[in-house]
């Protein structure tokens, strides 16, 4: 599904060194043995999730489809990143999807929100929330606002067949909504944290209404699963790329950049930062993700990135073919002095431009660059990818010692907010 080049970030002799450590992680992973052990559902939901579960959603995103608009996805971080990641990805940033996707419930924007359900006014619309609890602040703001307008819009008995919640199986306020107005529900499991979530119902409800395969998604990530289910170095690409990942952090450098050719590859990156800042940054430890979409950022901080500060170090994913093309066209003028590159198509020059720019920093920058290589994006090859990361990410963690599943520093804000907004208790 891909390939993945670490030769200019670690040596075969230096990756070495780390196989005593990576089969000890990797047996902790699979025996669920090490910190955060109550989160590693992840690891075989590819094929352990619930089949009848499976056919409930794809019915239920058939009917969103086919008598909505519009569908609203609630949900911050882990809860709408995978998707909207993954609906950027196979969709396109511009997608004429006869079912348009909008996100809401990831900001406290009073511009972004108003504007939202002004849009939503005289809109079909249905609603896709997405809460373990039920009391996450951005999303439930957002899912009051949204339900308010729909019953006023339809009236309660209609809102009903609009509303899709993904919750815990059993517990919380919005499972409890959802047991007395009977919405329909679909589990966000116990043992899988929200930034691992994208192939659970939490994505792939949106994605199944938006016309995605997200049969051949959990197909694709099936295959990594079976792939990278051994500790050895030599073969395990996902280890791999963990281990240049550790060694680059213990070998001075403080940013990993995530670089991509595709502005529809760039949510892609936002996943990324959450996943691996989310998982890593405790301790005072781990590398700080960030991202670039190439070409357009080479005209900002290719300066930087080209001899700037030598704190960072590139992962490069480039998608070789992409799904649709541009020739360029003769101009008998041809003051732009562009007749060079009649009949070439665009795809040709951003491949140039990735390689001219990767010899750039490679050889004359001395920039580090791991380069993940994909033939072309599909429902497969993403749920592939999905899971590389997430396997990636708890063997990088575990390197590093610290628990790749918690988020203690992120309820600290929650609670200076809730103090400052007078919450009881707080």
């Amino acid at each position: 599904m891909i390939k993945v080049d670490v030769s200019n970030v670690i040596s075969e002799e230096e990756i070495v060194k780390y196989q005593e450590k990576v089969t000890k992680i990797n047996k902790m992973i699979d025996e669920a043995t090490g910190l955060g052990n109550d989160y590693v559902g992840w690891k075989d939901w590819p094929v352990d999730y619930d089949k009848e579960e499976l056919e409930r959603l794809l019915k239920d995103a058939q009917y969103v489809r086919d008598n909505f608009d519009v569908l609203v996805v609630c949900g911050i971080g882990g809860s709408y990143l995978g998707a909207k990641c993954a609906l950027d990805a196979l969709k396109g940033v511009k997608s004429d999807d006869k079912l348009e996707i909008i996100f809401m419930g990831q900001t406290f924007s009073p511009n972004y929100t108003k504007q939202v359900l002004n849009y939503l006014e005289n809109k079909n619309f249905a609603i896709n929330v997405i809460s373990k609890s039920g009391t996450t602040t951005e999303t439930s703001i957002a899912f009051r606002l949204l339900k308010d307008l729909l019953e006023r819009k339809v009236g309660k008995e209609a809102s009903r067949k609009a509303i899709y919640a993904v919750t815990d199986k059993e517990k919380g306020a919005l499972k409890t909504l959802c047991n007395n107005e009977g919405y329909a529900t679909y589990v966000l499991p116990s043992n899988i944290g929200g930034r691992f979530s994208v192939l659970t119902p939490v994505g792939l409800f949106s994605l199944a209404a938006a016309g995605v395969d997200v049969k051949a998604m959990l197909e694709g990530a099936a295959l990594a699963r079976k792939e990278f289910d051994n500790d050895d170095l030599k073969k395990n690409k996902c280890y791999r790329y963990a281990v240049s990942r550790d060694y680059m952090y213990r070998n001075g450098k403080a940013v990993e950049m995530f670089v991509t050719y595709e502005p529809q590859m760039s949510q892609l990156s936002e996943w990324l930062k959450q996943l691996f800042g989310e998982s890593e940054g405790k301790e005072k430890k781990g590398l700080l993700p960030g991202s670039v979409t190439f070409s357009t950022d080479l005209h900002s901080l290719g300066q930087f990135l080209q001899d700037g500060s030598p704190i960072l170090f590139e992962t490069v994913i480039n998608v070789l073919n992409p799904e649709l093309d541009v020739k360029i066209p003769h101009d008998d003028l041809d003051l732009d002095g562009l007749n060079y590159l009649e009949g070439k198509t665009l795809s040709f020059v951003n491949q140039m431009a990735y390689q001219g720019t990767l010899k750039a920093h490679q050889e004359d920058g001395g920039v580090p660059c791991n380069i993940i290589t994909i033939d072309s994006m599909n429902a497969g090859t993403l749920g592939y990818l999905f899971y590389f990361f997430m396997r990636c990410c708890a063997m990088s963690a575990y390197l590093l010692e610290i628990n790749p599943f918690n988020q203690p520093g992120v309820e600290i804000y929650k609670k200076n907010m809730f103090h400052l907004l007078g919450k009881k208790g707080y």
